[in-house]
């Protein structure tokens, strides 16, 4: 699973034990273990277990899904972040599948 550069020193630290993916077509489920790579470098820096994987719209998150993830200033700002990444077809009708994790190993 990849993440940006300005998220791994997030996870490494423990900030960060959520991600978010859209259009995610991966069979995640809890107990898989995972590598956690740096986008931009291509390189592995930690391995990690996923504790729980749920569902939801975009348009559906609340305050409590935030919880070990990165927050947004408004609800208009987290659509426009994930439609940099994903592309125009994002809404708010969008699944979102947030996938907690723990690290077990790290560089």
């Amino acid at each position: 699973m990849k993440f940006r550069q300005n998220l791994v020193k997030k996870i490494l630290d423990g900030n960060k034990s959520v991600t978010w993916r859209l259009f995610d077509d991966k069979d995640l489920k809890a107990g898989d273990r995972i590598e956690l790579v740096d986008w931009e470098t291509g390189e592995k820096f930690a391995e990690a277990e996923i504790t729980m994987v749920r569902e939801k719209k975009l348009g559906e998150i609340e305050e409590k899904d935030f919880e070990g993830h990165e927050r947004y200033e408004s609800t208009e700002e987290m659509l426009k972040h994930y439609k940099e990444y994903y592309g125009e077809e994002v809404t708010m009708d969008t699944i979102v599948k947030m996938i907690d994790f723990k690290l077990l190993r790290h560089r």
